[in-house]
């Protein structure tokens, strides 16, 4: 449980209270906070630099067991995710101290060049986020999330924001269900099994759902998607997630590909590439609790989630290369590379999404290229739309809540990369380089004449090492931002 509330701490006795500080001057105007405060730069190994870090053991003054001061460097410097990470910290300092509360000290907004939503909207978000764990797989975790964070302000503000509370926990746990999923082991989350947990999810949240099996994917001629998922014993299925509010002028497609495992198929990966490949359904997890925290908040607009979910898998019966495949759309693909499957399943799922919902805006999210990694690392998404208004407004969307996105080009002559002798288009450039290009490239022949953007999460969608706010493993990246972008829209 995460709270604004009013704390005097020299009558309520806390556990530890979180006080963080400046080196170049005072933030808080709390008598008892900004004598703490005091106390740990009169200490020789404490400046308030950003990694600084000293614990007070039974303060006077206050009936805080601990006062935690962290360091966030020089006022002009604190900006959201300084704030965010420190949440963060703190909630894994009080876990690491076995403590099952905490309370956080908010600055002053007047302080800092930040208006009070945005230093209370970081602080709640980076303690939400940090507070989580994925052990359902350890016999005995060895870390306890707490029971309760508290932020401190005042009566007034605690009663002010008391929706901003609401909305930043409603999206935290929409980010929490896709890193959940992404974490999940391949054995645990075959599509058929991936599919039920999505719409159970779905359905609590009073979403209107839909599983489409293999047996109607092949009525509806779902070629792609059947092509992609023909090696593996567990079939696809096509999940289809809607959320309508009375009065909506706007229809969003969210589109988000789901390999539960991608072994390369006939092109096999090798024993490195294979490691984290459970992680291969990280925009089919982002796009279900992207819709399912929009409906928590009441978004104003019609949201449809539509997502793919299959696994890549090696066997007498899989695609190869050199086949022709028939999509939902008409087109033909030859493949290339059976590892280029990603952009198989979208194509057919944007293109029945056009067809059957005439979205305004259609947004597709997949773990789809290394290249795109190359590019950007780990911790940025590559976006690629041809409509500059929609590309900024994600762009822009990733600054407000530090998922940050990076646009890349999407030059017409690249698409000779993808020309193909026998079919109408190739799912593999025939050139080595740019392949978050053209693989963008491919997706956008079956967006139609919908405004449409691609992102790339292969970077930020896995977290290698714990970050801040972030263990290792599924980050959830894309609600937050999604949640963000259908906000402004």
């Amino acid at each position: 449980m995460i709270r604004l509330k009013k704390i005097d701490l020299e009558k309520t006795r806390v556990s530890a209270v979180i006080v963080p500080v400046c080196e170049d001057g005072p933030i808080h105007d709390d008598a008892s906070i900004a004598r703490l405060a005091d106390q740990a730069m009169a200490l020789a190994e404490f400046k308030g630099g950003a990694e600084d870090r000293v614990v007070l053991y039974a303060p006077e003054g206050v009936k805080a067991e601990r006062a935690i001061c962290m360091g966030l460097g020089k006022i002009a410097s604190v900006d959201k995710e300084t704030l965010r990470a420190m949440g963060g910290k703190a909630v894994k300092q009080a876990i690491a101290l076995k403590l099952d509360a905490l309370a956080i000290a908010a600055p002053l907004p007047e302080r800092l060049a930040l208006t009070e939503t945005d230093i209370l909207e970081s602080l709640i978000e980076g303690a939400y986020l940090g507070n989580h764990r994925f052990d359902h797989y350890k016999e005995k975790p060895s870390k306890t999330p707490l029971k309760r964070m508290d932020i401190m302000v005042s009566a007034a503000q605690a009663k002010a924001h008391r929706a901003l509370a609401h909305r930043v926990r409603t999206i935290c746990d929409g980010t929490i269900l896709a890193r959940e999923w992404v974490s999940l082991p391949p054995n645990d989350k075959r599509p058929e099994t991936l599919a039920r947990a999505i719409v159970d999810r779905a359905a609590e949240a009073g979403l209107k759902t839909e599983i489409l099996t293999d047996r109607a994917l092949k009525s509806r001629k779902f070629g792609a998607m059947l092509a992609v998922g023909q090696g593996s014993e567990s079939k696809p299925r096509l999940v289809v997630l809607r959320y309508a509010p009375k009065g909506a002028k706007k229809t969003v497609v969210l589109v988000g590909k789901g390999v539960t495992f991608d072994s390369g198929g006939i092109n096999l990966k090798s024993s490195a590439g294979l490691a984290n490949m459970k992680m291969d359904m990280s925009g089919a997890a982002a796009a279900a609790g992207t819709i399912i925290a929009a409906a928590g908040l009441k978004a104003k607009v019609r949201i449809i989630a539509v997502i793919p979910i299959v696994e890549n898998m090696p066997s007498g019966s899989a695609t190869r290369p050199g086949d022709v495949i028939r999509t939902y759309s008409g087109k033909t693909v030859e493949i290339g590379n059976t590892d280029a499957e990603g952009r198989l399943i979208l194509a057919d799922s944007m293109a029945f999404a056009v067809k059957a919902y005439q979205p305004d805006i259609m947004i597709d999210l997949a773990t789809l290229t290394g290249a795109c990694v190359v590019a950007l690392g780990e911790k940025i998404a590559g976006v690629f739309s041809a409509d500059d208004d929609l590309a900024q407004a994600i762009v822009d969307a990733g600054v407000r809540t530090h998922e940050r996105c990076w646009r890349l080009p999407l030059p017409g002559d690249y698409k000779e990369l993808l020309k193909s002798d026998l079919a109408d288009i190739s799912n593999m450039s025939s050139g080595r380089w740019g392949g978050a290009i053209t693989a963008a490239l491919f997706l956008s022949e079956f967006a139609g004449e919908t405004r449409w953007a691609h992102i790339d999460i292969a970077g930020p969608a896995f977290a290698s090492k714990a970050g801040p706010y972030c263990e290792a493993g599924g980050s959830g990246f894309g609600v937050r931002l999604l949640c963000e972008l259908l906000e402004r829209l």
